[in-house]
């Protein structure tokens, strides 16, 4: 990829947006973009922390493992995301797993040049500072969900959060879930089992909100999932 597409891309980024041409040139002669294929690993939890990540395109599972080696998915990140969150203000290993979902383009960051380029520009940081105030509002949703509602309510309240971060809107109403999760994966994200899963899509798709499209592809009627969890 070349220097200007990689400088185009990054600047819409919010800690990027604000800087000129002339702040953004030393990021973007050290940013390096690769190609990912599905089902490659991209750093692994514990692993000596180096880099930040920029999803130009594809998709990536963030997910940790406890000591018995039990899946639990942290977040589908796709295009125009970046990972791990708090990469550029942290020190020691990474806090998850990242596997690429779909074939991915990926635009990686060292981490000790960027803290390099911060002393100089210490403007930078409180725009990071911003972005992650927003990461930490979300993860504070998701914790009062897992407190104040039921499991029945957090399984909806999952599929209204991902058909707002990756999802496709049908009209206005309904929305088509862009990433391929398999009920497994789906329990994962709110720590509930396989089965729970199961039986609640059943019951959903028997009340006609959630539906499949001929690819597998859940699609979700926003409107009332909403009204059956705030009303």
């Amino acid at each position: 990829m070349k220097n200007n597409e990689i400088y185009n891309f990054l600047k819409q980024f919010p800690i990027f947006k604000d800087l000129n041409e002339y702040e953004m040139e030393p990021i973007v002669d050290f940013a390096r973009s690769r190609k990912y294929e599905s089902g490659t690993i991209v750093f692994m939890q514990h692993e000596p922390l180096t880099d930040v990540y920029f999803i130009q395109s594809g998709k990536v599972k963030i997910y940790k493992t406890d000591y018995e080696g039990k899946e639990q998915i942290v977040n589908v990140l796709q295009k125009d995301d970046m990972f791990p969150h708090q990469g550029f203000f942290r020190k020691g290993n990474y806090p998850a797993h990242a596997e690429i979902l779909e074939d991915a383009l990926l635009i990686n960051i060292p981490i000790l040049s960027f803290e390099n380029f911060l002393l100089t520009h210490p403007e930078i940081s409180i725009k990071m500072f911003r972005v992650l105030s927003e990461i930490i509002i979300d993860l504070q949703k998701r914790l009062e969900e897992k407190i104040l509602y039921n499991v029945y309510d957090q399984i909806i309240l999952l599929l209204l959060r991902l058909a707002k971060k990756n999802g496709e809107q049908i009209d206005e109403n309904w929305s088509k879930l862009t990433v391929l999760l398999t009920n497994r994966e789906l329990a994962n994200m709110i720590g509930s089992s396989r089965e729970t899963i199961s039986r609640t899509l059943t019951q959903l798709k028997k009340e006609h909100v959630i539906k499949n499209d001929k690819n597998g592809y859940l699609i979700v009627n926003h409107t009332e999932l909403e009204e059956k969890v705030f009303t």
